[in-house]
């Protein structure tokens, strides 16, 4: 388990996902599927849960590429969201990569987001190029923001 922050994540497994499930479902318009995280799951992508009580909060599916560190998802439970559990999830993710010798975090952001996008900016991350047509929607296709940070280990 990581204590960041005051922020328990543990490893997330196969008996989380009807609740993970949930939250996706009702965080997006276009969730990912409970394949998509078992899949993730099964190739041990780091992959974790915040669960303060009974229940599931957060959660994150991380891919690690040499000195890279890319968030594939990171969801907050929506009556959680604005409350600081965000940043808190962030700087979690931060000191996992740190520990996994990454040097480098990305992630996609749909450009319509503008506060997950106020929020990755007010962590450090820059936007840093731009994905067209990458998220589905509605009425067809969402351009995405590339975003990046530099991870620095702590002095």
């Amino acid at each position: 388990m990581f204590e960041i922050l005051s922020l328990p994540l543990r490893p997330m497994v196969e008996e989380d996902l009807a609740a993970v499930m949930q939250i996706e479902l009702r965080a997006y318009s276009h969730p990912w599927t409970h394949g998509i995280f078992s899949d993730c799951l099964r190739h041990r992508y780091p992959c974790f849960v915040y669960q303060p009580d009974r229940d599931i909060e957060a959660y994150v599916v991380l891919m690690q590429s040499l000195e890279e560190l890319h968030i594939l998802n990171i969801t907050v439970l929506p009556e959680r969201q604005r409350q600081g559990l965000g940043r808190q999830l962030l700087n979690a993710v931060e000191k996992i990569g740190l520990g996994l010798s990454a040097s480098e975090c990305f992630l996609e952001v749909r450009a319509s987001n503008q506060a997950a996008i106020n929020l990755y900016l007010k962590q450090g991350f820059n936007e840093i190029g731009l994905r067209k047509n990458y998220y589905p929607t509605q009425q067809g296709r969402e351009h995405a923001l590339l975003m990046a940070k530099t991870l620095f280990p702590p002095d």
